[in-house]
C-alpha cells in the first residue's frame, strides 16, 4: 500500500503538531513565557553570583528559555521567590558583562535556581 502525502496535508500535520506542542510549552509555563516582577517590587534580598557564569530564565524552571548569562560577581536584588527558584531584576550592565542568550521584550527581571547565587543579605 502506498502512502501519498500531499504538500497540504504535511502542512496541515505540521501546523497541528506546532500547536501540541505550543500549548505545552505554555502549560507549564515554558519557553517564551517571561513572568516578570511588578516595577515596584519589594527587595528581599541581594544575591551574588559566585561562580564565572549563571543562567537568568524567562521563569521558574529550566524549561523556560535562558535570557543571559551573568557573569560572576554580578550583584542583582531578589524580588521574589517561587520554591527553590528566585526571581531577581536584571540591572542593565548585565547587558554589557553578560552572554545575552535571548532578550524577548527588554525584560527587566529574569529566574535563577536558588543553589546558582550566594546571599549578601539575609532573605526577608
Amino acid at each position: 500500500m502506498k502512502t501519498i502525502f500531499t504538500a497540504a496535508g504535511v502542512a496541515a500535520f505540521l501546523i497541528a503538531g506546532f500547536a501540541t506542542g505550543e500549548a505545552q510549552a505554555q502549560a507549564r509555563g515554558g519557553q517564551g513565557e517571561a513572568i516578570q516582577a511588578p516595577a515596584d517590587a519589594k527587595v528581599l534580598a541581594q544575591v551574588r553570583v559566585p561562580t564565572s557564569r549563571a543562567n537568568i530564565h524567562a521563569g521558574p524552571s529550566t524549561g523556560n528559555e535562558v535570557l543571559v548569562l551573568a557573569a560572576q560577581g554580578t550583584v542583582m536584588p531578589m524580588v521574589a521567590r517561587r520554591g527553590e527558584w528566585i526571581q531577581v531584576q536584571i540591572p542593565s550592565e548585565v547587558r554589557k558583562t553578560g552572554i545575552l542568550m535571548r532578550w524577548y521584550k527588554n525584560e527587566t527581571s529574569g529566574w535563577m535556581h536558588d543553589s546558582t547565587v550566594e546571599f549578601l543579605t539575609p532573605e526577608r
